[in-house]
């Protein structure tokens, strides 16, 4: 029983530190609202960076395609809504519909696994809520298949149908981008580069290539900075373009660990048989 007690100790003290080490892991994920965007891109090479949690806003007008780019890591789950403030009524002359797209970071379209992307405003609607949730972003792909990977996520905003006569109305725009993890039952192996597209001039997207003509080197590495690192499309995450190394899997790990712990006591406990005291009988 002696051992049974300091092997439980034992396992609980592990169980505190592991948790004691998570919880600064998940505070530091939280983002306020502070610093948050209020405009938004044109195209693709334009598009405003957002942080995940984050909601951006923008002015715009009735037509405009407004562009947003956010990061997301190997092992997330993409979420981006929208919510759009219409005109008055009074001032427009039918229904409407609006539509929010989400490319990764080759520009390849990716489908909403759930979520409304497109919704129709009716003439008295005073606002619209598009949403859109990818599927789990992934550590590496086939050539051929169309999967989320880690790296850039654009979002477009626009209207896909209205009457002629509201082209040029004036639009709020807010958006905001979430990336949950999706644990560590879904984690799956292997590891590309991300897909963040370079924004150097010259330069195409999602390339390193350099910039035509007989410029000299010199003259371009000035353009990305002092310090020669070349801009991307989004910032890297703070945990890297992994989902950290905190997952689920180490608390099934610690407690397969302590359950194979105690059948091994256990076990010992019942095939030892019982003690003799003293000094065993001698033959006489």
């Amino acid at each position: 029983m002696r051992a049974l007690r300091t092997v439980g100790a034992a396992l609980t003290l592990c169980a505190a530190a592991w948790l004691t080490a998570a919880a600064p892991a998940a505070a530091d994920g939280a983002d306020g609202k502070d610093g948050a965007p209020t405009e938004a891109g044109t195209n693709f090479r334009t598009a405003t960076e957002i942080k995940p949690g984050q909601k951006a806003t923008a002015a715009a007008s009735t037509g405009d395609y407004l562009y947003w780019v956010f990061p997301a890591a190997a092992g997330q789950i993409p979420k981006v809504e929208a919510e759009l403030k219409l005109p008055d009524a009074a001032g427009r002359h039918g229904s409407a519909t609006w539509q929010l797209d989400v490319y990764d970071g080759l520009r390849r379209h990716q489908p909403c696994a759930s979520g409304t992307p497109a919704r129709r405003a009716a003439q008295q609607d005073g606002s619209v809520t598009v949403s859109c949730t990818l599927r789990q972003v992934r550590s590496w792909s086939e050539r051929w298949a169309n999967d989320p990977l880690q790296g850039a996520y654009y979002v477009r905003l626009t209207v896909a149908d209205l009457p002629a006569e509201d082209l040029g109305l004036p639009i709020d725009a807010e958006v905001e981008a979430s990336v949950p993890d999706a644990g560590g039952a879904h984690a799956d192996g292997g590891d590309v580069t991300p897909l963040n597209p370079v924004l150097r001039s010259g330069t195409a997207p999602g390339t390193d290539s350099e910039p035509p003509g007989d410029a000299p080197s010199d003259s371009s590495d000035s353009a990305d900075g002092k310090d020669g690192d070349i801009p991307h499309a989004v910032a890297e995450p703070e945990d890297d373009w992994g989902s950290g190394w905190w997952s689920d899997r180490w608390v099934w790990t610690a407690i397969g660990a302590a359950l194979a712990a105690l059948a091994g006591v256990g076990g010992y406990t019942l095939t030892r048989g019982p003690r003799l005291s003293g000094r065993p009988p001698s033959d006489a």
